[in-house]
């Protein structure tokens, strides 16, 4: 039985949590850790620059956390501009979510351009704790509960780019550390190091989802299982198009139709056939398309968590929604294997910056 969580105290203004939000999520422990993290994330990649009104993400925010998602995942550069995304959800932390510090975990990123110079990006020590430290005072937090080395970097001893990683942890910058789109062979180096500077490597972000496979062919999922590391999938959704939101067109507004991260040369005639095939499994089972993926994704407990992006509250809700059937039969699996072919909509993961 969950513990109902204790009253909102009284100087909390404008916004209780529900009651019943732990009820409403399923947790699942971050590989040998003793950390939970919710199968549902909410990532601020995209609509939390100032391009967004503030008040889209604060009921954004508030909507993730009535829904017991009580993750919440930053990157130095996301915006636009690069940190405004921070300012914001510093000031949502601050006005909506004041004293609900320990019922949170929020993680940070750093190895994307942020400044002039050949300080401002990728692995060194020196970026990487400069930027940790300008991230903390725009989100006006003491600590990260994880931060991430963003990207590998192939110029940058590993050792230097995890050694920064475990000064962050010893210096009390942050409570646990994390890799993104590191491949199978960099993930081991990256572990092994940080396993004998003391400092474990918790989780491993890399890109997943029904379209985009490569964690499988890769090894990356059966290297996290062997050494222990939790997963924590972005872009599950292959930003908008493992949901309905294309299959009649581009909409105006759209990640698509603003050419972001999702150029529209990429729902290529191939890929939408495979959303539909896939749209009318996720109909037979119940669920919108958008719930099938996620579900999809954290089949079988191999990934701890999808990481979604939203652009208002009804999507966070629909895509909380998927916790509630994550099983699937052998043959709708079958089904969904003869759909869910690649496509070339990857992001960064293949890049040099892996090699």
């Amino acid at each position: 039985m969950t513990k109902t969580p204790a009253p909102r105290p009284a100087f909390m203004s404008g916004y209780t949590p529900a009651p019943d939000r732990y009820d409403r999520m399923v947790y699942r422990r971050c590989g040998r850790s003793g950390l939970k993290l919710p199968a549902i994330s909410l990532g601020l990649w995209h609509n939390f620059g100032e391009d967004t009104a503030h008040d889209v993400k604060r009921q954004m925010c508030r909507t993730a956390f009535d829904l017991g998602i009580t993750h919440f995942d930053l990157a130095n550069n996301y915006g636009p501009p690069a940190g405004s995304a921070e300012t914001a959800f510093g000031e949502i932390l601050r006005n909506d979510f004041a004293g609900l510090r320990d019922e949170l975990i929020v993680s940070n990123k750093a190895g994307y351009d942020m400044w002039p110079g050949p300080y401002g990006e990728w692995g060194s020590r020196k970026y990487l704790i400069a930027s940790c430290d300008q991230s903390l005072e725009r989100c006006g937090l003491d600590y990260f509960d994880i931060f991430y080395s963003h990207r590998f970097d192939p110029e940058t001893p590993l050792e230097e780019t995890m050694g920064a990683l475990d000064h962050i942890v010893r210096s009390g910058r942050a409570l646990y550390v994390g890799i993104s789109s590191y491949n199978s062979q960099r993930t081991r180096e990256a572990v092994a190091i940080l396993k004998e500077l003391g400092t474990p490597c918790l989780i491993h972000q890399p890109s997943y989802n029904l379209l985009n496979r490569w964690v499988e062919t890769d090894g990356l999922l059966d290297t996290l299982d062997d050494l222990g590391v939790g997963s924590i999938a972005f872009t599950p959704l292959a930003q908008g198009i493992l949901t309905k939101k294309y299959l009649g067109g581009v909409p105006e507004g759209s990640r698509a139709a603003q050419d972001k991260s999702l150029s529209p040369e990429m729902l290529t005639d191939s890929a939408l056939a495979s959303v539909r095939a896939l749209n009318d499994i996720a109909e037979a089972r119940g669920q919108t398309l958008a719930q099938m993926a996620l579900a999809w994704v954290l089949r079988g407990g191999r990934v701890t968590s999808a990481l979604i992006g939203a652009s208002k509250p009804s999507q966070i809700e629909d895509c909380a929604g998927a916790v509630a059937n994550l099983d699937f039969t052998e043959d709708e699996l079958a089904e969904i294997e003869r759909h869910a072919s690649e496509e070339d909509i990857n992001l960064w993961a293949r890049s040099s910056e892996m090699e």
